[in-house]
């Protein structure tokens, strides 16, 4: 907003009226009140039982407009931009459906009154685009009516939020202008039977979903140094891995892999809309404790994970989908929530390997990372010195600094804290450093399951049995993690309600919440005969480094499986879609979500088909599509 601009109005101002006497709300989160809006729950907003949306977003106004005016509503979506591909709207009091039809900028079927005005991912409309409503249309000329923009109460009389130029073409397509310079319009959705005109989704080349396995020269260059051991979090690498690299495995070591702009574009919109549906399956299983204990947590947790939850500060800084990547397709296998690794070797080590040995002529998947890490910890909330707890373990160092320096790249002071011999308890009965700074934020190289490992055999289902401060002697017993992690007024990162997205629990909720859903696959609870005839993966609800694993095929029955420590855990199958294999390896895409939003993308390899905590890590690298499919 510049100077002249109109006065942000209070989140929840009505800002005007719509036709339809539909009321259009400000959305300035940052003046929202915590007492009327105590928790995200709070924030999901329903007319008679049916749910709009979140307040005061774009989609919320859409499908609240459709519905007061017209009785019909579409399928929650994870983004905005996502309505130009959705081909019917549901009927509410019938479940019957009506067909929807999208229309490109420029079409010759101009925009008419209630049609959806659709903009395009990026710039001002950054990650999910962006609706409004149009109410009027003139040849040079739409009115629009539309939430979470500029949140100024509109002047008197006047029934729409804005007024955007458009131009009719020789040829008698009309034309929009988006007046952010850095956003475009996709087009405009009209539920109509007549298709004259409408967008022809184009079906991709799926050769362009296919991984190039490619290597680098040999050379002398092979044993010199490329990384800067002056910098601690690449010196703690090097000490890890003892030596430069990045693939362990000696006939790997120069290995890296390649995919289209295609590939790496459908990569990126999964990762933002999974983690949108992730979220939103969070907050269903929150809302039921009976769906919430078919994820073994202790029950006296629940109190505390839903002020984890309820807690708009307590977000997300990083998580990471594993997904398999084919011309059969995209899937995604889970979301690594919690303690997600590969960072620094996704967010540096991959750029400078790929600059040392010549490859670098292509995009990097990668180099956003290190910038959106900063940017999210400039946005964390945090106040005071934010303590990086890390077991004494080598890969947990060379992560913990990667994320440290990003930290206080943002501006925040750091301490790092190895292990918990230093910690101590302080007169207030709070855990505090060798110091004396007490421990108010966390993040953690540890495992949230670890934590529950170390309380589990210690409590019953009950909050004044769950054994942590209150019932510590403190003369004798010295701070554990649960002591840190799990007191009420310390915020940790990643957040406790990272529990249930981690959770493999959450993917059968999903799969029932969007049953259509392209990247998922087909999850239960238990082995149907569908899952047998097709084949499946069995895995623990909760577990880590690809323990306990099954690969059943249908033909050939068991063809792979790993051990562990979590085959007392709860099971869940999953759809068999096998990992491509390229060169006697078996080849995963990790992608890196940092504040919810796709990051960066590397690759994890095994001549097995589970990919586990001894699996090598490869650069990837982004080349145009006529590099994969030379054709197109």
């Amino acid at each position: 907003m510049t100077d002249s601009s109109p006065e942000r109005a209070p989140f929840g101002t009505v800002l005007g009226v719509g036709p339809g006497n539909v009321a259009v709300y400000s959305s300035d989160y940052d003046t929202a009140d915590p007492v009327e809006l105590p928790n995200r729950q709070a924030y999901r907003n329903h007319v008679d039982g049916v749910f709009t949306g979140h307040k005061w977003q774009c989609v919320e106004l859409a499908r609240r407009w459709m519905y007061l005016n017209h009785g019909y509503i579409f399928d929650d979506i994870a983004m905005a931009y996502d309505i130009f591909r959705l081909p019917s709207v549901r009927v509410v009091k019938d479940d019957s459906t009506l067909p929807l039809h999208s229309f490109r900028n420029g079409s010759k079927r101009h925009p008419e009154p209630g049609a959806l005005l659709i903009w395009n991912e990026g710039g001002e409309f950054d990650v999910t685009g962006h609706v409004a409503i149009v109410t009027e249309v003139f040849p040079d000329r739409v009115r629009i009516i539309e939430q979470n923009v500029e949140d100024a109460v509109w002047p008197q009389d006047r029934p729409w939020s804005r007024e955007l130029h458009a131009a009719v073409a020789p040829d008698g397509g009309y034309w929009i202008e988006c007046s952010y310079a850095d956003a475009s319009i996709l087009g405009w959705v009209i539920q109509t039977d007549d298709m004259a005109h409408a967008e022809k989704i184009k079906e991709v080349d799926r050769l362009l979903f296919d991984i190039r396995s490619l290597e680098a020269k040999p050379g002398p260059h092979e044993q010199e140094t490329w990384l800067n051991i002056a910098n601690p979090d690449e010196a703690a690498y090097v000490t890890a891995l003892e030596g430069c690299k990045l693939a362990e495995t000696p006939w790997t070591r120069l290995r890296y892999f390649q995919i289209s702009e295609t590939a790496f574009r459908e990569i990126k919109r999964a990762t933002n809309e999974l983690h949108r549906m992730f979220m939103h399956a969070t907050n269903y299983v929150l809302q039921d404790d009976a769906l919430l204990a078919t994820f073994n947590i202790p029950p006296a947790l629940y109190p505390r994970i839903h002020q984890s939850w309820d807690n708009r500060r307590n977000e997300m800084i990083t998580g990471r989908f594993d997904f398999s990547l084919s011309s059969r397709g995209l899937r995604v296998y889970e979301y690594n929530c919690d303690s997600a690794s590969c960072h620094i070797e996704c967010g540096k080590i991959q750029d400078k390997w790929s600059t040392h040995f010549g490859v670098d002529d292509w995009r990097s998947p990668g180099q956003d990372v290190f910038g959106d890490l900063v940017d999210a910890w400039k946005e964390s909330g945090v106040e005071g010195v934010l303590h990086i707890l890390q077991d004494d373990d080598p890969e947990e160092t060379y992560h913990a600094l990667y994320m440290k320096d990003a930290a206080e790249r943002a501006g925040l002071r750091c301490k790092l804290v190895v292990g918990l011999d230093s910690l101590v308890w302080d007169t207030d009965g709070r855990v505090t450093d060798a110091d004396g700074e007490r421990i108010d934020w966390v993040w953690k190289t540890w495992a949230w399951e670890t934590a529950l490992d170390d309380i589990r055999d210690q409590i019953e289902d009950d909050e004044e049995n769950l054994r942590l401060h209150r019932t510590i002697d403190r003369r004798t017993t010295r701070p554990r993690l649960v002591d840190v992690l799990l007191h009420p007024d310390v915020m940790v990162f990643e957040p406790l309600w990272t529990l249930i997205p981690s959770n493999k629990a959450i993917l059968p909720v999903l799969k029932m919440m969007f049953p259509t859903y392209p990247y998922l696959l087909d999850t239960r609870n238990e082995l149907t005969d569908e899952l047998r005839k097709n084949g499946y993966v069995a895995k623990p609800i909760v577990g880590r480094w690809g323990s306990n694993i099954r690969i059943h095929d249908a033909e050939e029955g068991l063809v792979a499986q790993t051990a562990g420590k979590f085959d007392s855990r709860d099971t869940i199958y999953q759809e068999l879609f096998p990992l491509p294999v390229l060169d006697g390896l078996y080849v995963q895409i990790g992608a890196v979500s940092v504040a919810g939003s796709y990051s960066g993308a590397v690759v994890r390899a095994d001549p097995t088909p589970i990919i586990g905590v001894g699996s090598d890590i490869h650069a990837l690298r982004i080349a145009p599509d006529r590099e994969i499919v030379p054709e197109s």
